[in-house]
């Protein structure tokens, strides 16, 4: 008589659970702060690039000006994106993944609780750049520096959800950081940084206006210019929160237990 050994099998869940989304983001906090190098990252290296930034163009403040808000959005999104794709990456080289998923624990709520951990760093993250950009690099602003705020944390959210998203296809840390150029540079080569969307060949600028980061620029640039809240900067902030759930929800549909 012959027996077989029982696959592992997930068990049925509900499409979202807050309590397992909440575990699952306290787990990753765990794990992330015993890893000081990445908090490091994350946290510190846009600080650093707004610093450099702003004494590379020590001669022409107002070139840091015109640009600095920007790139305070830009900066969360690309490091947002390596992080996040590496370490959800890791989860499914090491077997962790497969063997959570083997629980109670649905792809939806996976997926949210790493946006909540990475969400939360992301807060800190963007206060500190903004922070220092207004308060100790002379950063002019017109609007409210918590307008910057929220557009960069938006931005580091969208940089969240994208790196989620493309861990999904790439079958080791080099492949995920490959994304990078295919992801992150025709964003940052269209979204208005280096020169007006609108004076752009006519096929870029149809391009330019459904990358997320063109909205991020947009918005950031409305808070350079305006004392109040426009109705521009409204639909550039929900576009590109729009464009995080989006592909958030991409992200959980794509997941798989291991690599191929």
């Amino acid at each position: 008589m012959t027996t077989s050994t029982p696959r592992l099998t997930p068990a049925p869940t509900s499409a979202l659970s807050l309590s397992r989304t909440t575990a699952t983001a306290a787990r990753v906090l765990r794990q992330l702060r015993h890893d000081p190098r990445t908090i490091a990252m994350m946290i510190l290296i846009p600080c650093l690039m707004l610093l450099l930034l702003r004494y590379v163009f020590d001669g022409s403040p107002r070139t840091f000006d015109s640009i600095g808000a920007s790139l305070l959005g830009i900066f969360p999104l690309i490091t947002m994106f390596l992080v996040t794709s590496i370490a959800t990456l890791r989860e499914r080289t090491s077997g962790t993944l497969e063997r959570l998923l083997a629980m109670p624990l649905g792809k939806g709520d996976l997926i949210a609780g790493y946006a909540l951990a990475f969400g939360t760093l992301a807060i800190i993250q963007s206060a500190l750049a903004t922070g220092l950009a207004v308060w100790f690099l002379g950063l002019d602003v017109t609007g409210s520096p918590w307008l910057l705020l929220l557009v960069a944390l938006l931005d580091a959210l969208l940089g969240t959800a994208l790196g989620l998203f493309v861990s999904a296809f790439a079958a080791s840390e080099f492949q995920a950081v490959q994304f990078m150029p295919a992801v992150i540079f025709p964003q940052l080569l269209l979204c208005g940084l280096f020169t007006p969307r609108d004076n752009m060949h006519p096929v870029l600028e149809t391009i330019s206006d459904v990358l997320p980061m063109s909205y991020a620029v947009d918005g950031m640039n409305e808070v350079l210019r305006h004392t109040d809240m426009t109705a521009t900067f409204v639909r550039d902030a929900l576009i590109v929160a729009g464009c995080a759930l989006l592909v958030l929800g991409l992200g959980a549909a794509t997941l798989r237990r291991r690599t191929a």
